[in-house]
Formats: structure tokens, C-alpha cells, sequence
């Protein structure tokens, strides 16, 4: 009787292939949902506020925030499997291999013969990337309209977001089959150093969509604005001169047509800073805070919520918060995250270059008589790569806890360690965050450190 080893090692080589990728599949799978399960069951038991948190937090909004995770654990845990099972019935059904050949007979009827392997590269791409919107649109419905809008987060109509959803769409179609097409033809004429090519490509592309992204892209969702002459803007403009950041403009961003949840963060290269607030941050600015206008075009698009009033942060608090995200500009965290990016691509595109070769490995997947590069991009990059990617992701996740640490201390330098104290308890209760969490799956997840680690770690300098 042959020994499973035995039967491993007697399979083809591409059967070992597909099986190594379904297997991996699941186990990471299997173990997400039991990080989860741990998680949820922390919202089930822990019913009442901790006392290191009656301080900070009241009953009310922690079982506000828990309720809320719990859904979203919930649901995750839903859309998780089903999403496990479409992309397992894919890869058993040779859904790849069918849709190749159908953007073939596509591209075939448009004139486009088989020697065309870009045009059927795009119409592939288009094809999956439709089945993946309309697939996704359910879940990401109901994320929406039951789980946001149950916990006071949602203020978008139905209209709102499926004018949204197109718009996204159109708007990643323009920049991704242009992109591909370009990346395509670059691998085919390269030669022997076409991943040093590709590479750089990707890193040029890169660039000009972080340069343009904010001035050009976003705009065409929500509406940015600068923010008013006044206290606010003197002093973000004080701060920002006193560690020499070169900052040219300050943006207000009309967060909340979409939702009640809060951000900022800052763009451009070089000495050409801007920095971007939602209006869910801001207590003076945020239309939540506000009682409903008259009903108008842009009113109708979105949905004013006043049980979610006063909302955001006073000044010194957003102040404190912009010293966080400055941190990350002054301590390099943004060069350095760019160079571990590009290293990480340039490293794949190497060993992608090196494997692009085997036709074992498109034979796994259908592919036996043709090796389309961008199948082979797929193929290496999504498959192939898994377990690496896992590795990867988890070293970023906690290079990312250490940084938003650092970028503390550096708001504490400032002297803003007590307001970003204040600030951080805000955003956790407008956001509805749980601050207890079970440990694995905080390590696994959270790149950025739970709300009692960053409080304990301001606590001192407050206190001073």
C-alpha cells in the first residue's frame, strides 16, 4: 500500500502545483477564521468596561462599539467563506482557462486574431474585473445599507452609491488596461532584463498616481475644499513650518456624503505638501454636527444624520493628530515604506523573470498549449507568491505598529501629547472601535497598536 508521500510524489508535477495552491489557500483561510473566532468571541464575553477603561469610555458607547464590531466580525466571516468558495469552484471549474478563451473568441470577432495577445489580454481583464464587481456588489450592498447604516455610519442613498460604484469602475478601467497594455508590451520586448524594465515601469506609474491621485482622481468623488482663513489653518501652517514640512495647501474633504467615519493624511513630493482633512474630523466643519439644510441637488445624494452630533475634534486636537501624521513625514516612515515597496517589487519581478519560463506552472491552471504573459503575471504573483505575501504582510504589519508608535512619541515632542490623548479616545468612540482585543488576532491584524497600548504610552508625558 502506497504511502501518501509516495502517491504526492508520483503526481505530475502541475497537479502538485494546484494542489500546493488550494491547500495554502485554505489554510490561510482556515487560519484568518480562527484568529476571527477568537476575536469575536472578546465581543461576545466582554460585556461591561473594562476598569482600565472607565475612564475613558462609557457603557453606552462600548456596547455600542461592540455590537458594531460583532456585525462586522459577522459579516466578514460570511463574505470571507463565500469568497474562499468562488475562488476554489474557479480554479476547479477552469474558470481562467474558459475566460481566456472566451476574451479570445471576443478579441477574434473584433478582428483581433490570436497573434494579439495584448487586445485579449485587456478584454480578459475587463471581463474578470466585471465578474468581480458584479459578484462583490451583494456583500459590499449589504456592508452598506444593514451593517453601516444599522450603526449610524452610512449617509449614502441607493442612487449615491451605484453612481459611485460606475464611476469607480470607468475610472480603474482608464487607468488599469492602459497600464497592463503598457506593462505587456514592455515584458515581451525586453529581453533577457525585462524585469529591470517592468520594474521601473511600475515604479514610475506608481509615482505619477500618488502625484496626481489627490489633485485629479479623488476630486471626481468628493469634493475637496481649502480650508477656511483662520485660528485652525494659522496654526496647522505654525506647526508645519516648525519642523520644516513644506506645506502648500490645506484641504477640507466632504467625508461625510459617504460615510461618518474620520481620516487625514497628507500627499506630494517633494516641497509641494498638502494636507487633507475629512469634515468628520473637524467638530467646527463637520456637516454631521449641523442641522439638515434645505434640500437641495447635493442633499439629496446623501443623507444628514443628526444623532451623530458633535462629532470630531476641537482644534488642539486635530492639531495633535496632524502631529502624529507629520511624525510619519519627519521620521522617513513614508521614504522607508517606499523603498520596502519597491524592493518587494523588484524582487518579484526578478523571480517572476525566472519563472515565467515553466510551462508546468501554466499547465496547472489550463493553460496547456499557450503561456499568456499576463496569465503568467497572475499565475506567479497571486499564486504562486501566497505564502511569501503572507510572510511579507505580517513583517509590514508589525513594521507599521512600531512607526505609528514613533509617530506618538513625535506628537508628544510636540507637546501634544494630551490632546492627542483626548483625540485618539474621540475617533475611537465616533468610530465605534472596541479596545479590547484577543492578542493573536491583534498581533496578525492591527497595524496600528490598540487604543490602551497608544494610551499608556502617551499616559506619562500627559500626566507631566
Amino acid at each position: 500500500m502506497a504511502l501518501p508521500g509516495e502517491l504526492w510524489a508520483e503526481l505530475p508535477a502541475e497537479k502538485r502545483i494546484f494542489c500546493s495552491v488550494l491547500l495554502f489557500s485554505w489554510a490561510v483561510y482556515l487560519w484568518e477564521a480562527f484568529l476571527a473566532h477568537r476575536q469575536r468571541r472578546v465581543y461576545r464575553t466582554t460585556t461591561h468596561v473594562p476598569w482600565e477603561l472607565g475612564q475613558i469610555m462609557d457603557s453606552e458607547t462600548f456596547e455600542k462599539s461592540r455590537l458594531y464590531q460583532l456585525d462586522k466580525s459577522t459579516f466578514n466571516f460570511w463574505s470571507g467563506l463565500y469568497s474562499e468558495v468562488e475562488g476554489t469552484m474557479i480554479l476547479l471549474c477552469g474558470g481562467i482557462p474558459f475566460l481566456w478563451n472566451l476574451s479570445g473568441q471576443i478579441s477574434g470577432r473584433a478582428g483581433f486574431g490570436p497573434e494579439y495577445e495584448i487586445v485579449q489580454s485587456l478584454v480578459f481583464l475587463l471581463l474578470a474585473t466585471l465578474f468581480s464587481a458584479v459578484t462583490g456588489l451583494p456583500w459590499s450592498l449589504y456592508n452598506t445599507f444593514v451593517i453601516e447604516e444599522k450603526h449610524g455610519f452610512n449617509q449614502q442613498t441607493l442612487g449615491f452609491f451605484f453612481k459611485d460604484a460606475i464611476k469607480k469602475f470607468i475610472v480603474t478601467q482608464c487607468i488599469l488596461l492602459p497600464v497592463t497594455s503598457l506593462l505587456l508590451y514592455i515584458i515581451k520586448i525586453g529581453g533577457e532584463y525585462f524585469f529591470i524594465y517592468a520594474w521601473l515601469f511600475t515604479l514610475v506609474v506608481s509615482l505619477v498616481l500618488v502625484t496626481i491621485y489627490a489633485d485629479y482622481i479623488a476630486p471626481l468623488f468628493d469634493k475637496f475644499i481649502p480650508l477656511p482663513e483662520g485660528e485652525l489653518k494659522q496654526q496647522i501652517e505654525t506647526m508645519a513650518k516648525s519642523i520644516d514640512f513644506p506645506l502648500t495647501k490645506v484641504y477640507v474633504v466632504e467625508g461625510s456624503k459617504r460615510s461618518s467615519h474620520s481620516n487625514a493624511y497628507f500627499y506630494g513630493f517633494f516641497k509641494n505638501k498638502r494636507i487633507v482633512l475629512f469634515d468628520t474630523l473637524l467638530e467646527d466643519y463637520s456637516a454631521l454636527n449641523k442641522e439638515p439644510a434645505e434640500e437641495d441637488g447635493e442633499n439629496e445624494e446623501t443623507k444628514s444624520k443628526t444623532k451623530n452630533k458633535k462629532q470630531g475634534c476641537k482644534n488642539e486636537e486635530v492639531l495633535a493628530v496632524l502631529g502624529h501624521e507629520l511624525g510619519h513625514w519627519k521620521l522617513g516612515h513614508t521614504v522607508k515604506n517606499i523603498i520596502i515597496s519597491q524592493m518587494n517589487s523588484f524582487l518579484c519581478f526578478f523571480l517572476f523573470a525566472v519563472l515565467i519560463g515553466r510551462k508546468e506552472l501554466f499547465a496547472a491552471f489550463g493553460f496547456y498549449d499557450t503561456q499568456p504573459t499576463l496569465i503568467g503575471l497572475m499565475i506567479i504573483f497571486q499564486f504562486i507568491f501566497s505564502p511569501y505575501n503572507e510572510v511579507l504582510s505580517f513583517c509590514l504589519t508589525v513594521l507599521s505598529r512600531r512607526f505609528e508608535f514613533q509617530a506618538d512619541a513625535f506628537a508628544k515632542e510636540l507637546g501634544k501629547a494630551k490632546d492627542l490623548y483626548s483625540a485618539l479616545i474621540k475617533l475611537n468612540k465616533d468610530n465605534l472601535g472596541f479596545p479590547v482585543s484577543d492578542w493573536i488576532f491583534s498581533m496578525w491584524h492591527y497595524s496600528h497598536p490598540p487604543l490602551l497600548e497608544r494610551l499608556q504610552a502617551l499616559k506619562d508625558a500627559k500626566q507631566e
